[in-house]
């Protein structure tokens, strides 16, 4: 199918035109045609399949088509509520590009800078509203936004919006909206917690599930190294050797952990950056623009940090740390892979990660193929000593676990090799050939 096909006004294809789309994803296939008919929409699906689209494209069109006609005001008519600052300027220059020909005002407004420019362009008026939580509800309570006009509500990524304590924000949002709306939810998965918000918000939903809630991209190629904590840092800047890997995103748990990884990297000579919580935004946003720039090679990152990551030729993911959430994993390695295209995300597990491994295998019905062709190997005599798991020679099985995305021939740009039998713990044991 193309984009020709669902009925869209032609300033609108000729901005995606613009941007080199033909071909709808899946999600944007079927939300689109929904969307337009004016029905309230839950969709589903995982992170990198175009969701923003799927929505920004037929809002614009609804918003032009009725209010071409009528005289200007500076009511908001649409409101886009997003967990993160990085997110929400991310949807914004989408809805930049894709309404580039058409004449509708939009902002983008998110805490960690003064308020006085967002109070500005909101005293001109503004057609589309993205926002966060917190800076939402700040202006809000000044008086600066009313959500009276609201016609259109998008709640994006709704699971990460719970995981970051955001609901009983996104509650009080939604108290201050017109009964009589169209509403879009949005969720990469869909534990009962959203599902219970859903059903409060949503009006006799059209459900588009266009990808399991716990699948990976198939043409992301997934690898686990098993090395010891201490050894992790070695093993990230021996696998950077490797001059292929162009770009790479570096997850840690923690903020403090970040930073200490890229001050080791820039020992290494390897010039890299970290975002997270304690960064100011324009600190965040050079950081982002210098990695998409190629003037940094290694962009460190914490989860909540880097949700809404969109960058393009994203090669290399990689875990520094497993995250102790499984679904985490599925948004982490998700940065690569986008739209198609090819990624590789390696893992890094120590000892005391090995039940966060388990979980993610199970999540994802994945069984990560092993690496341990690496100068750092993980001790088995450290992982007995720690008592964290018990040895299972004959329980596990020997198939290669990684169905498409395992194969490869175990280099440093991180495609797995058939590994060895003395070291299994999370991953299945494997024969050489």
């Amino acid at each position: 199918m193309l984009f020709k096909e669902l009925n869209l006004i032609e300033p609108i294809l000729k901005a995606l035109e613009t941007e080199g789309y033909t071909q709808p994803t899946p999600i944007q296939e079927q939300s689109i045609p929904t969307i337009l008919k004016g029905k309230d929409l839950l969709g589903c699906a995982q992170t990198g399949t175009g969701k923003t689209a799927a929505f920004a494209i037929p809002m614009l069109q609804l918003l032009h088509e009725k209010h071409l006609n009528t005289k200007v005001n500076k009511n908001i008519k649409a409101l886009v509520l997003t967990p993160t600052r990085e997110l929400a300027i991310q949807i914004e220059d989408s809805f930049k590009a894709y309404g580039s020909n058409l004449n509708l005002r939009r902002l983008v407004i998110f805490g960690g800078v003064n308020q006085h420019s967002q109070v500005e362009a909101l005293k001109k008026g503004v057609d589309i509203l993205v926002a966060t939580p917190g800076r939402l509800l700040d202006l809000m309570n000044q008086g600066f936004i009313n959500l009276n006009t609201i016609e259109l509500f998008v709640l994006d990524e709704a699971d990460r919006m719970l995981d970051m304590g955001f609901i009983h924000d996104v509650k009080r949002v939604v108290a201050k909206l017109p009964a009589i709306r169209q509403t879009l939810f949005f969720s990469a998965t869909m534990p009962d917690e959203i599902q219970k918000l859903a059903n409060t918000i949503l009006s006799n939903p059209t459900k588009v599930e266009v990808t399991p809630i716990s699948s990976t991209a198939e043409t992301i190629v997934q690898s686990v190294y098993f090395v010891d904590k201490p050894d992790k840092k070695k093993l990230l800047i021996h696998l950077l050797d490797d001059k292929d890997i162009q770009t790479a995103l570096v997850f840690t748990r923690t903020k403090h952990g970040a930073d200490r990884i890229v001050k080791d990297l820039g020992h290494a000579g390897i010039k890299a950056a970290a975002i997270h919580g304690n960064k100011s935004q324009n600190a965040r946003q050079r950081a982002l623009t210098d990695f998409k720039d190629r003037k940094i090679r290694v962009l460190v990152a914490t989860d909540i940090a880097a949700r809404g990551i969109d960058i393009d030729q994203l090669s290399h993911v990689f875990n520094f740390e497993l995250p102790n959430i499984p679904e985490s994993y599925v948004h982490r390695i998700g940065r690569t892979g986008r739209a198609g295209a090819n990624g590789i995300a390696i893992s890094f597990c120590d000892a005391e990660e090995n039940e966060y491994l388990l979980d993610i295998q199970k999540l994802i019905k994945i069984t990560l193929p092993v690496v341990d062709d690496h100068p750092y190997p993980l001790s088995w005599e450290n992982m007995l000593a720690k008592n964290q798991i018990k040895r299972k020679p004959q329980a596990q099985s020997k198939g290669g676990g990684g169905g498409k995305k395992g194969g490869g021939d175990g280099n440093m740009s991180g495609k797995p090799r058939n590994a060895s039998n003395n070291r299994r713990f999370g991953g299945n044991r494997r024969k050489r050939d």
